[in-house]
């Protein structure tokens, strides 16, 4: 099923989203610890924080938070994954995790989460770039969010 998203004036969300946007800023500023406390503070059931809590966000925080991951095979020769990991910092792309197997018949597969909110340019142009440095057989996204 494909989702679809919406910008919706916050003076027309029912009281039940509006406090839900309301519990989650409470617990991301530290000013109530535990979900329990919050939703009570804000006069909300926790089914219903629930419900919506994964729906929800503020227009500047999915603006923020945009991360890809990238999968690659990679020649398992030194210098290869420095090369990759410097040409992801040149298009300003910030590594969040990344994970390498095993060389197998001289080839590793390295698979990056990227935080791509600040990339100077296109998700499929760091793609592209990667593909072309010496040492990468493939580089695809496998997921983006």
């Amino acid at each position: 099923m494909i989702k679809r998203y919406y910008v919706v004036r916050e003076d027309i969300l029912p009281e039940a989203i509006m406090k839900t946007i309301q519990v989650k800023e409470m617990l991301s500023r530290g000013e109530a610890l535990t979900v329990h406390e919050a939703v009570e503070r804000a006069g909300l059931s926790r089914s219903a924080f629930y419900k919506y809590k994964d729906g929800v966000y503020a227009l500047n925080e999915l603006e923020r938070e945009r991360i890809a991951t990238i999968s690659m095979d990679l020649e398992h020769r030194s210098g290869v994954l420095s090369n990759v990991l410097s040409m992801v910092a040149s298009m300003e792309g910030n590594v969040l995790t990344m994970n390498q197997s095993i060389p197998l018949q001289g080839f590793a597969n390295v698979v990056i989460s990227v935080d791509i909110s600040q990339l100077s340019g296109e998700l499929s142009s760091l793609v592209e770039l990667l593909r072309s440095q010496a040492g990468v057989r493939k580089a695809s996204v496998i997921g983006q969010g």
